[in-house]
Formats: structure tokens, C-alpha cells, sequence
């Protein structure tokens, strides 16, 4: 009976795989240390020899021949007619694996500074420095420091005036009249007679030098202040008021009658009536 014999190699074939088998024979290499070489799988080496396209993924028919052509120093140029059979129009880098190394590194690296990021953004910078001094502590705990305004070199200023001014100069006596309703005032002093028609929140200020005189038709609802000091002039409203002041703005009020003593009746004598 005559003994079966199993070949070493696969069958031969008659294309581009046939040309790859015939140089790796020659130079004396095996499936399996060509597939260590390559660092590809006994059976990818298989199909491409054996021609089995259905056994390679799809696209990778070419890119694994030329790779194993140029391992066994094999020009696939050299074999138009069997290269062209080779199924697959356009040809894909075969995988290098320390590319694919430097890749996963390099996303590991980009994963990593990433999560730092996060961590720096989302955790208290204090945290990630040194511990504070204690006087630093304490006076951080305090809270920020305090605006303390600066004090004025001279006196306050006045409500309602941008800068104080002074109630006597040498330009004479501040005036100054608001009034709640209509008042007819008449300022007379060394020159022309003033007048102005008061309206309401329509102050009037002015300055006179040397005595003058403030006549108001409707006493009652004007403020007057003259010199720093306010006139309590106590007309009541409707009622006229005139008033006389100095050369300093003091007020000159008229002096008070002397006091009549009443009338006495005659005495009568009661016991001769």
C-alpha cells in the first residue's frame, strides 16, 4: 500500500502568490518565521500564496503582498500581469505597530494633561500651593481691607452745592432764597435795585457788599439764609417782610417800642357817694 506523503508547503498557484512562495523558498524561510518577521498571522501568509483574497480583509489584499514582496526583496513591478490579478484598486499603508505605539502614547499623554487641567480649573488654587504664613491666614480670614475715606483739609461742603463757599468774602454776604411757592424779592443795596421772580426749587443766590435790604411780598414761604445764618423772619404766608442788614450780613432788626404804661382810672371818692 502506498504511504500518503503531505506536502510541506501549500500548493503552488499561478499568480503574484506562486512568485512570493518561490522567494521565500529560496531564501530559506518558513511560514512561521516569515510571520514572526512581519508580525503578521501564518494564516494571512497562506491566502496571499495561495491566491484566497476571501480570507483577507477587504482592502488589504495589496498592501499585505507588496509588504511581504519587499521583505523577501521581491519587485512587484517585475510581474505586471500577476499584480494586476491581485483584487483592490487603491493601496493602504500596512500597519506599523510602533507607529500605533507612539499614537496610543501620545493619546495617553493628551488624557493625562487633560485631566490635570480639569483638576486645576474645578479644585481651589489655594489647595495646590504651600500652606499660608499665620499672619497671612489671619488676614485672609479678615476679609479684604477697608476703604477708609480720606478727610477733607477744609470744612464739609453744603448740601446741594458742588463746592463749599465761603458765607462772607470780600465779595460781600451770601444770599441764598428758596421758595415753596410765588415771591416777589427785591434786593436793595449800593447800586440798582435787583428783582427776581422766585418759582419753586428755583433758588436764588447772590453776593452784596456793604449794607442792603430784602423786601419780600410773600414772607411766608421763603427760606433765607444770609451770611451763614438763617433769617427766622416769622412772616406768615401771603404776608409782605422787609428786612435790613449790615455790612457784615448781620441782621438789623428794628429796635422795640418802649412800653405804654395803661391808663389809670381816676380815683373816686366811694364815701360821698
Amino acid at each position: 500500500m502506498e504511504a500518503l506523503t503531505v506536502p510541506d508547503e501549500p500548493r503552488p498557484g499561478t499568480g503574484i502568490g506562486d512568485a512570493l512562495r518561490q522567494a521565500r523558498i529560496a531564501q530559506g524561510l518558513s511560514l512561521y518565521a516569515l510571520a514572526f518577521d512581519l508580525n503578521l498571522s501564518v494564516h494571512i501568509l497562506e491566502a496571499v500564496e495561495n491566491e484566497d483574497w476571501d480570507r483577507v480583509p477587504p482592502g488589504r489584499e495589496r498592501p499585505y503582498a507588496r509588504q511581504i514582496a519587499e521583505r523577501l526583496g521581491l519587485d512587484p513591478a517585475a510581474y505586471p500581469m500577476q499584480w494586476s490579478q491581485v483584487p483592490g484598486s487603491q493601496e493602504q499603508e500596512p500597519a506599523d505597530p510602533r507607529r500605533e505605539q507612539q499614537e496610543r502614547i501620545l493619546m495617553g499623554a493628551l488624557t493625562a494633561g487633560t485631566i490635570l487641567l480639569m483638576l486645576w480649573l474645578v479644585v481651589p488654587g489655594r489647595n495646590l500651593r504651600r500652606p499660608l504664613p499665620a499672619a497671612a491666614a489671619v488676614a485672609d480670614r479678615a476679609g479684604p481691607a477697608r476703604w477708609i475715606p480720606a478727610e477733607p483739609a477744609g470744612p464739609y461742603p453744603v448740601l446741594g452745592e458742588v463746592l463749599p463757599e465761603s458765607p462772607l468774602n470780600d465779595e460781600g454776604a451770601l444770599i441764598s432764597m428758596r421758595s415753596q411757592d410765588t415771591c416777589e424779592v427785591t434786593v436793595t443795596g449800593a447800586g440798582q435795585p435787583q428783582k427776581r421772580s422766585l418759582r419753586i426749587s428755583e433758588p436764588w443766590r447772590l453776593r452784596l457788599k456793604g449794607p442792603f435790604t430784602i423786601a419780600l411780598d410773600n414772607g411766608g414761604v421763603v427760606v433765607l439764609d444770609v451770611a451763614g445764618h438763617r433769617i427766622r423772619h416769622g412772616a406768615a404766608v401771603g404776608e409782605p417782610w422787609t428786612g435790613r442788614f449790615g455790612e457784615n450780613g448781620e441782621w438789623l432788626l428794628p429796635e422795640a417800642a418802649p412800653a405804654r404804661n395803661p391808663p389809670t382810672a381816676p380815683e373816686t371818692d366811694q364815701e360821698g357817694e
